[in-house]
């Protein structure tokens, strides 16, 4: 028989995005592969695009000790039902709900993905709480991987486990990239011309893109107000925002919301299932993240070959290189950062050099198969230790 190996995550955006294609990369390797997420209806999708089980059992992202008890307790049984080999897990509330689910239950492999830390911008008792359950998660696994090194070093530092389980599979990221599907080429320029002219969007304009969620936490209050005091000089610029809000969770302030409804240089999109065609008719991603584990989305605008301003931050100054491949500005700055968007803008060479550089920067050391073959390795290496026939 297979080994059975269940993936869970708080969202399903997260099992079909974030780690995309792994899931059928592993059950073609030896694996019997459960997906578990929150949402049966998004589950069936991934079912299907992955050929694998699914399986709903509720998650919330909010703080709800109640709920989250309720969560471990079926997780729990779900694991005695189907007796798992390995249980990995992604995301905060994933992370406690499997590893101390799976733990009672007896799972003999137990392994956590960190892929970003809430606590990093978070103080008070609140703080404390969240530094308790990221404790408790890592102390109910055998082992966790920080998909970064600055994350890595984070955990470390605020002793949240002890080096012995700690690990970053190959060069960081979750997934990699799919460097092929992520590539200038995928995109006709038909497309980029329809596009262009849906969004109001001439070949003149200078288009600054984000990509991600619409909140606090990554960095579009200062994003706003930087570009709008770079605009005053470029009247030819545009940011277009491809992504959506999270008013209960994480709203922007009411001013950046007003700008964005009210200036026409600032087009937001909305989620989009496909990002590829708003990279191509972009010449800049900026991603001033207060926090990241190691954003995907850095990788894709890399592999599109778009040049990139991102935030001093884990995983975000491992793949950007200053002045190589992109520009990299203090968090919560918008003064650096609009110098930085200014000189993107008027410093042509040298936005071009950087152009230049993104794409093979990207596909020499952050390729999907190159991620995925080490994490499997990961797996049969720890099937070795518990003598898994």
């Amino acid at each position: 028989m297979k080994p059975k190996l269940i993936r869970i995550t708080t969202v399903p955006i997260s099992l079909k995005k974030l780690l995309k294609g792994q899931h059928h990369f592993m059950s073609q390797n030896g694996f019997d592969v459960i997906g578990v997420s929150s949402n049966e209806k998004e589950l069936r999708e991934i079912s299907s695009e992955e050929g694998v089980e699914t399986v709903a059992i509720n998650m919330t992202r909010k703080i709800s000790p109640l709920q989250d008890l309720v969560s471990v307790w079926k997780f729990y049984k779900f694991c005695k039902k189907e007796k798992p080999t390995i249980v990995h897990s992604h995301t905060p509330k994933a992370g406690i709900v499997a590893m101390l689910g799976s733990k009672l239950a007896g799972v003999p492999i137990r392994i956590h993905t960190v892929a970003g830390l809430p606590l990093m911008e978070t103080k008070g008792i609140k703080r404390k709480v969240l530094n308790f359950v990221e404790k408790i998660t890592y102390a109910c696994a055998n082992k966790v991987y920080p998909n970064s090194t600055g994350l890595y070093d984070f955990i470390l530092k605020n002793k949240l486990t002890h080096t012995q389980k700690l690990k970053v599979i190959a060069n960081g990221s979750s997934n990699g990239i799919d460097t092929e599907y992520f590539s200038p080429d995928s995109i006709n320029t038909e497309k980029i011309t329809a596009l262009k002219q849906t969004l109001n969007i001439t070949n003149q304009d200078f288009v600054f893109v984000f990509v991600g969620r619409l909140v606090k936490d990554k960095g579009i209050n200062e994003l706003v107000k930087a570009f709008l005091n770079v605009s005053l000089s470029l009247p030819h610029v545009k940011l277009l925002l491809v992504g959506n809000y999270e008013h209960d969770l994480d709203p922007l302030d009411k001013t950046t919301l007003q700008q964005i409804n009210s200036n026409t240089n600032i087009i937001s999109a909305g989620y989009q299932e496909d990002v590829r065609p708003y990279f191509a008719i972009s010449n800049c991603l900026v991603f001033p993240s207060y926090r990241e584990g190691f954003p995907n989305v850095v990788l894709q605008a890399g592999a599109m070959g778009l040049p990139c301003i991102v935030t001093d931050i884990n995983g975000c100054n491992e793949i950007i290189k200053e002045g190589v491949n992109g520009s990299i500005v203090p968090k919560k700055d918008s003064i650096t950062l609009q110098n930085s968007m200014r000189k993107m803008v008027q410093e042509v060479s040298w936005s071009n050099q950087l152009k230049s550089n993104s794409r093979k920067m990207i596909t020499s050391h952050y390729e999907q198969k190159v991620v995925w073959n080490a994490l499997l390795q990961e797996y049969q290496e720890l099937l070795n230790e518990v003598k898994y026939v």
